[in-house]
């Protein structure tokens, strides 16, 4: 039987990689959810974020790893880095998942569709964590696909995040009364758990570049 790696099994992983690390519940996540809770300008808000999102992934799998990859010292810190952030990530969401403290809830009024992109810009492009999510982390893992399987990571990865940032913001209002729930988000932690410290051992043990 042929164990050669796939374009199916590439872009599996790419969306598993960009799932897990998308749904974490941060700056940019919360406005999505506000806005579908508000049922305001949610359409303009998801764009921006999943087209961000696959700019910024695009940028990591195919630059930024290329330019790792040319670099023994920058390739360690990367991966020395990548893993003890995704371990340190697991260890948050294990936390919130033990304690029960993940539940968001919407603010009140809504703001205009400008000032609402501003703010869902903002929150992309000048959050740290964005970059280290999109460009470093899954550039990393990208990286470790075949030349011409990382296409199929980085469309796996993309669409994980389309995927995550339309049910979150068309989906809100839906699910307003579930999310509201610490139970609920303390399954999804537990989860992004699990998922942050297997990535996190396989940017350690797994071969990066080729």
């Amino acid at each position: 039987m042929d164990s050669s790696p796939s374009a199916f099994g590439a872009l599996t992983q790419g969306w598993l990689s960009g799932a897990g690390l998308i749904m974490a519940i941060g700056a940019q996540n919360a406005l999505v959810l506000r806005q579908g809770l508000l049922r305001s300008h949610v359409g303009p808000v998801v764009a921006l974020c999943a087209l961000s999102d696959l700019l910024l992934i695009c940028l990591g799998v195919f630059g930024l790893g290329a330019a790792i990859a040319s670099s023994d010292w920058l390739m360690n810190a990367f991966r020395y880095g990548g893993a003890l952030f995704l371990i340190w990530y697991g260890v948050q969401a294990a936390r919130r998942a033990w304690r029960g403290s993940g539940a968001l809830e919407a603010a009140s009024g809504s703001a205009g569709l400008w000032a609402t992109l501003l703010s869902a810009l903002a929150m992309t492009y000048l959050n740290p964590h964005v970059y280290l999510d999109t460009v470093v982390l899954l550039g990393l893992l990208g990286n470790q696909q075949p030349l011409d399987l990382r296409w199929a990571f980085a469309t796996g990865a993309s669409l994980a995040s389309v995927m995550w940032f339309t049910v979150l913001g068309f989906g809100a209002a839906a699910a307003a009364g579930p999310l509201s729930r610490p139970l609920v988000w303390r399954g999804i932690d537990a989860l992004i758990a699990l998922l942050m410290f297997a990535l996190g051992l396989q940017l350690l043990l797994g071969p990066l570049g080729v």
